[in-house]
C-alpha cells in the first residue's frame, strides 16, 4: 500500500491489494526456483511492506528482501522493523550493491523522467543477468482523479511500457494485463469523473486504506480477483496479454 493511503488505525486490506500481492509473489516464485540458491531482492517503492513480505515467503531459504521507499519516516522505519524479521529490511535510501531481482511495482509512473530513472536503477542495482519485475497503471485515456491523488505523471499503453523496458536493454520474459474484470468499471468511473468535471463538481476518489467492507464481502471479492489474476498468469504463459487495468512484465537484463 502506498504510504499516503495507510490508515493510522487497524484496517482490513483491500481485496485488490491482497490479490495483487499474491499474484506477484507467484510471478517471482515462477522466475526463481524455490530449491535454488538464496537470492537478494530489492523492492523499490515498497510502501508498508505488505507485498514484500508475501514475496519473501516464496523465495529460497536464506534469501533477503530490501524494502526501499523514499517516503519512510524514522517512526515508520522503527514500526516496520518491529519485530525484526531475518532477511527483511527497510530503508529510505536505496542500499548499495546489485540485486538478483528488482521489483518496481506501480513505481515508474511516479517519476517525471521514467527513462533516466529506469536506466539508473539498471546500472547501479541490478545484476548483469538480474530480473526486473515492473507493473504500471494502463491506458492513458483512464488517467483521472485517482492518478492525480497518487501523484502519477502518466498511465501507460502496454506497448509504451514494453518499449521503455526494451530501450533500457531489458529482454521481456513474460508480460500481460492484470485485473481484466476491473477495466470496464474503471472506464465507467472515468466517464463519471468527466461528467462531474464538466459540472465543476470536485470529487476525491476513495483510496485502498478506506476499504470498510466486512470479512465475508472482502473474501468474496478477493477470490474473484484471484481468479482474474490466475487468468492473467495462464494467458501470459501462452504469450497472450489480455488488456487489464494494469500492465506487468518480467524482464531480464542483457540479451535473451
Amino acid at each position: 500500500m502506498d504510504l499516503s493511503e495507510l490508515p493510522e488505525t487497524p484496517f482490513r486490506r483491500h481485496p485488490w491489494e491482497v490479490a495483487r500481492a499474491r499474484f506477484f509473489a507467484q510471478v517471482v516464485a515462477g522466475a526463481i526456483p524455490g530449491d535454488g540458491p538464496p537470492v537478494q531482492l530489492l523492492d523499490i517503492g515498497a510502501g508498508d511492506g505488505y507485498l514484500a513480505r508475501q514475496v519473501w515467503q516464496q523465495l529460497p531459504p536464506g534469501s533477503g528482501v530490501s524494502c526501499v521507499d523514499a517516503n519512510y519516516s524514522d517512526a515508520e522505519l522503527a514500526r516496520l522493523a518491529s519485530p525484526p524479521v531475518p532477511g527483511l529490511t527497510f530503508s529510505a535510501a536505496r542500499p548499495a550493491g546489485r540485486f538478483d531481482v528488482v521489483l518496481m511495482l506501480d513505481v515508474i509512473e511516479h517519476v517525471a523522467d521514467d527513462r533516466a530513472f529506469l536506466q539508473e536503477i539498471l546500472e547501479n542495482s541490478v545484476q548483469a543477468d538480474g530480473l526486473v519485475v515492473v507493473s504500471v497503471p494502463a491506458w492513458d485515456l483512464l488517467y483521472g482523479q485517482h492518478d492525480l491523488a497518487l501523484k502519477h505523471f502518466r498511465r501507460y499503453q502496454p506497448g509504451q511500457c514494453r518499449a521503455l523496458l526494451q530501450a533500457a536493454g531489458l529482454h521481456i520474459v513474460r508480460e500481460g494485463g492484470l485485473f481484466h474484470s476491473l477495466l470496464l468499471p474503471r472506464i465507467l468511473q472515468r466517464i463519471g469523473e468527466a461528467a462531474r468535471s464538466a459540472r465543476r463538481a470536485a470529487h476525491r476518489p476513495a483510496n485502498l486504506g478506506e476499504w470498510r467492507a466486512g470479512a465475508f464481502l472482502s473474501s468474496v471479492v478477493t477470490r474473484a480477483l484471484d481468479l482474474d489474476t490466475r487468468l492473467s498468469a495462464q494467458l501470459a504463459r501462452f504469450g497472450y496479454a489480455l488488456p487489464g487495468l494494469s500492465y506487468w512484465a518480467v524482464a531480464r537484463r542483457g540479451t535473451a
